[in-house]
């Protein structure tokens, strides 16, 4: 299904544009290898494009690109205005970015710069010396008072990396630690230096004026710190403190998000930007998100993406029935007034969401598509995971060598370091590594999946044979179908755009059910998000008003709202206002 005005809409720029666009994004080492080194590739992802532009998207994402040594896969970048050779070339990336505009839709860049690579060229002058003119580009400390350099309790602060131990580095030539709240071979940058953030915005006005179309900002509420770096509170039975209250969130952040809409994004139309923010409240997204303050179009909030965590991320504990939904509920409401959700499951940084929160075995295909249809049709704007159009699962990973990502590696050390059975420590992993998001696309039945004629970098999901595009392309029952249909509502509904979100009581919580209303149209979704069936009751007012409508779109049987609920069946009704504003607007009405 076509939408169009789609290219027509791309020519205008409206300025909130992007309140009706879908965004896909390219995980590039894993999406398609073009040159048969098992890594994916700038001209694999060319060759790809058929399939977004027969999806529907309307921006696709690139997860960083830049020059990097990867010990962070791409998000440790030693030189921003370079291509790395794993992925191809600055003239590969122009023509990806000239034919990704020749299809009427945008590119996004990921911006990484709350931290660079050790081996940046900023971070190799700041390391020299002390005296050094960019020495004070990052965050640099002498040792805890009463200990010797080097000496175990001599960091600076007690707080403890996102990727396990202490956030701080000691540097034997300068004698001093140097801050990494991720990997340490990611020192952060000092975005209280204005030669560190006149830096920042000089690289991003240069990939603007190259033609792209805007940014994903990568953990940028973190990039003001408190200037004391004091310590966190310490946990019981935890050997680090917790220093994210003064990471996330810091006292000059959105002094610095205003500064960098000035210098960076005025005067310049139809770019969307985003912030990934981790931690951030409900008043903070307004904050971010309010366009009268001018920061960003809108930001990830992690809250829905940590609800399983248990007593850490790899320890999960299974979900209440209604309880993801409720989380994204509160959040509609949060930004109904002012500021735009982001509307996504799934990322590089997630496990697949159909293993996570549906059901990935019996119920695959249903639980695949309820999922998408329960967040698509929300007021945000909605992301789309590489895969997560054809449904694809987690790996079936068993031991530690299956894994590749840093944050597993290190918890697992951490874990199995402090008296956890190796056996036990990879149970976690098997069900939250970031590495379940970092399989191969699933292309076709052949070896390795239609991805590289080569050894993949990272072993291709065996459900393949059954789960890959080619099987999934013009079958209506498919998930990459029902997608391709979800996606064509966003753009043919201005209420799904533009409508408010309603939630409705449908008797159940694992029932999800919701109106959008603008002016007179409607549409109502509802979706059981269990394996069990349910019959939905509703107040009464909502029941007269959609009494005997037919879905416009279905996951199962396609009955009247009232009609039980199979297992993951998804039903979507629109009302006869807001069919007609559609066929107006598809005859230019």
């Amino acid at each position: 299904m076509s939408d169009p005005d789609r290219t027509a809409a791309t020519e205008t720029i409206a300025p909130d544009w992007w309140k009706s666009a879908v965004v896909y994004q390219v995980y590039p080492r894993s999406f398609q290898d073009s040159d048969g080194d098992g890594a994916g590739d700038l001209r694999g992802i060319l060759s790809r494009l058929d399939h977004l532009e027969r999806l529907g998207v309307d921006v696709v994402w690139l997860s960083p690109i830049y020059r990097s040594p990867h010990a962070d896969n791409g998000y440790d970048i030693s030189d921003y205005r370079d291509i790395d050779p794993v992925f191809g070339t600055l003239d590969d990336f122009d023509a990806l970015l000239a034919a990704v505009h020749d299809r009427g839709m945008k590119l996004v860049m990921d911006l990484v710069v709350n931290h660079t690579s050790d081996e940046h060229p900023w971070f190799v002058e700041s390391r020299s010396s002390r005296d050094n003119p960019k020495r004070d580009w990052y965050w640099w400390r002498q040792p805890r008072e009463g200990f010797a350099p080097g000496q175990p309790g001599a960091e600076p602060n007690n707080w403890e990396s996102f990727f396990s131990g202490s956030t701080w580095a000691f540097d034997e030539n300068t004698g001093e630690y140097y801050l990494h709240l991720f990997d340490r071979k990611q020192p952060d940058l000092n975005w209280e230096n204005p030669e560190v953030r006149a830096a920042v915005y000089d690289m991003m006005r240069w990939w603007l004026d190259r033609g792209v179309d805007g940014f994903r900002m990568d953990v940028i509420n973190l990039i003001s710190k408190h200037p004391a770096l004091p310590d966190g509170p310490v946990r019981d039975g935890h050997p680090y403190g917790d220093g994210f209250a003064f990471t996330a969130g810091g006292p000059r952040l959105h002094e610095f998000m205003q500064e960098m809409h000035r210098e960076v994004f005025d005067g310049r139309e139809g770019l969307i930007t985003v912030g990934e923010t981790p931690g951030v409240t409900m008043e903070e997204a307004r904050l971010f998100t309010d366009p009268a303050r001018r920061e960003v179009d809108m930001v990830f909030q992690f809250e829905h993406v940590g609800l399983d965590h248990g007593v850490s991320k790899f320890r999960p504990r299974p979900l209440a029935p209604g309880e993801l939904a409720a989380s994204l509920a509160r959040w509609q409401v949060a930004l109904a007034e002012s500021g735009w959700n982001s509307l996504y499951l799934s990322n590089h940084d997630q496990a697949r969401s159909v293993s996570r929160f549906g059901d990935d075995g019996e119920y695959w295909r249903e639980s695949a598509t309820a999922l998408a249809t329960m967040l698509h049709l929300q007021r945000g704007t909605p992301y789309v995971y590489q895969g997560e159009e054809l449904g694809m699962t987690n790996a079936p990973f068993s031991a530690i060598s299956d894994y590749r990502d840093v944050e597993s590696l290190n918890y697992y050390a951490q874990d199995v370091a402090g008296g956890t059975p190796p056996a036990e420590a990879v149970i976690g992993l098997g069900a939250m590594s970031r590495d379940h998001a970092r399989t191969p696309v699933q292309w076709d039945a052949s070896p390795n999946a239609g991805f590289t004629t080569g050894e993949p970098w990272i072993a291709v999901n065996p459900n393949h044979d059954r789960i890959n595009a080619e099987a999934q392309y013009g079958d209506p029952e498919s998930v990459f179908e029902y997608y391709r249909r979800l996606i064509a509502l966003r753009h043919e509904l201005p209420v799904v755009a533009h409508g408010t979100f309603e939630q409705a009581d449908a008797g159940h919580p694992a029932i999800v059910a919701f109106e959008r209303v603008l002016g007179d149209e409607r549409l109502l979704v509802v979706t059981n998000l269990s394996s069990v069936e349910h019959g939905p009751v509703f107040p009464v007012e909502l029941a007269v008003r959609w009494t005997g409508a037919q879905p416009v779109l279905t996951n199962g049987p396609g009955r009247e709202p009232t009609a039980t609920l199979a297992p993951w069946e998804a039903r979507v009704y629109a009302s006869t206002e807001a069919v007609a504003a559609s066929t107006a607007r598809s005859l230019g009405g």
